[in-house]
């Protein structure tokens, strides 16, 4: 036997019982100059069973801080946890007169702000990962009001992007056999179209003709961090309702299906905002498919387009010059609520807003020259074609009220992926249809005394 493990292990133990012994008096009321303290210590600490200890206590204090006390916090992190200029400027002027490998390796370990290591000495601690997801989350919120937290929420996503590297990641099919703990999550993280219940999730998990699957990283167990639901039928679907029904079927065996439709996909964790792995999700789960059912030919989303409604209400109500007068007189009769349901009516917005949609997909953009929608943004930026826009796709109240009914089709061409998503992170270019590049050219015919090209 190995005696000077053993030996290492007793001290390792003996070491974390006697920190944890010194540790035992907690204050009832910690606040951000205890947690602080507590970060500082871990810093300074060099065994790891005591730094173990330590984080797991820093843990426990930041969980027990109010509001306030964490925006303090994260003040100090911003302030005091930064890198030394001083220790930068020194470590510069070395590598400047000797561009060694040896001062380089010095630079940039001082221009690291020291909160990178704190945040890696606190992920430590048993689940710490997941408690340092929901610590950026409390931070994203308060980021919003705080311009100087922006260096700190780089810190949070480049050690973010590593931990969640896609090689952690593990994709699994989420079925009625999965753990009720899991299925419970899905219930509750469904963003896109609210999950009613067992029932109404019995249905979206249907082997017949549905599929579910998430990505889950081993730190965190049973929390999905992005989950999708497919639905396989034939053809490309056009509308949610029929989906979403729970006595309607496309297919009764999904050997019959030549589609798959993601009318779902759904980010669970907040505080992983801006780590992207649903570009990785949709390729590895068109794999699945591809795999389990040959017979697919296309892989297609359901979207829907939030912010267009806003976007078309702006339009036509700030400046009424902007449209030709019978586009006007088209748009005031979605004061109606009941508009959708006179079919005369409907043919004449049909005419105005899809053409519109389109040219608000293809033109409209943020300041980063994006798309504006942020639905778009995302299946554009996976590599999807902007394929087809659908009138009437979502008749629900939520349906009408954000994208005026429209649905949009999104074609993943597995062999076009990656070219698609070249042309579009290299130059903004959005790879469309024939069908959607001819409704944008009508709908500029909409605008007045804008020309043609």
């Amino acid at each position: 036997m190995n005696m000077s493990f053993l030996q290492e292990l007793f001290t390792s133990i003996t070491q974390r019982d006697a920190l944890q012994r010194r540790l035992g008096a907690k204050k009832n009321h910690s606040d951000h100059h205890d947690l602080v303290a507590a970060c500082e210590e871990l810093l300074n600490s060099d065994g790891e069973a005591a730094s173990i200890v330590l984080a797991s206590r820093a843990l426990e204090i930041y969980r027990g801080l109010s509001g306030d006390e964490k925006k303090a916090f994260f003040e100090c992190l911003a302030r005091q946890f930064a890198a030394d200029p001083d220790a930068i400027d020194r470590a510069y002027r070395f590598y400047r007169k000797d561009r060694s490998n040896r001062n380089l390796a010095t630079l940039f370990e001082v221009a690291e702000p020291r909160r990178q290591e704190l945040l890696r000495r606190l992920n430590l601690a048993q689940g710490a990962t997941y408690e340092l997801v929901l610590m950026r989350q409390d931070f994203l919120t308060l980021m919003k009001e705080h311009p100087d937290f922006k260096p700190l929420n780089a810190d949070f996503v480049h050690l973010f992007g590593s931990w969640f590297n896609r090689g952690f990641l593990v994709l699994k099919r989420i079925d009625w056999n999965t753990p009720a703990a899991i299925l419970e999550k899905i219930i509750r993280y469904e963003a896109v179209h609210k999950i009613e219940g067992w029932e109404d999730l019995r249905r979206r998990l249907d082997a017949r003709d549905r599929r579910c699957f998430g990505f889950f990283h081993p730190a965190i167990g049973d929390e999905p961090l992005i989950f999708v639901e497919v639905a396989l039928t034939k053809g490309l679907p056009d509308r949610i309702q029929p989906i979403l029904a729970n006595d309607q079927y496309d297919i009764e065996d999904p050997v019959l299906a030549d589609s798959a439709a993601f009318f779902g996909i759904s980010n669970c964790q907040v505080g992983l905002r801006g780590i992207s792995f649903g570009n990785f999700l949709i390729k590895q789960v068109v794999q699945e498919l591809k795999q389990e059912l040959p017979n697919l030919k296309n892989f297609v989303t359901l979207s829907p387009l939030p912010m267009f409604r806003d976007w078309l209400e702006k339009t036509y109500r700030q400046d009424p010059t902007q449209l030709t007068p019978e586009a006007q007189a088209a748009l005031a009769q979605l004061d109606d609520p009941d508009w959708a349901s006179d079919e005369a009516r409907a043919d004449q917005l049909n005419e105005v807003i899809r053409p519109l949609a389109a040219r608000y997909l293809l033109k409209e953009k943020n300041s980063a020259g994006l798309p504006l929608n942020p639905v778009a943004r995302f299946h554009l930026g996976n590599g999807a074609e902007l394929h087809r826009i659908n009138w009437l796709g979502d008749v629900s109240d939520h349906g009408m009220s954000q994208s005026a009914g429209l649905m949009v089709n999104y074609l993943y061409v597995i062999e076009n992926i990656e070219r698609n998503n070249e042309k579009f992170t290299s130059n903004g270019e959005i790879v469309c249809s024939s069908s959607v590049r001819e409704l944008s050219r009508n709908g500029r015919k909409l605008f007045q005394g804008e020309p043609e090209k």
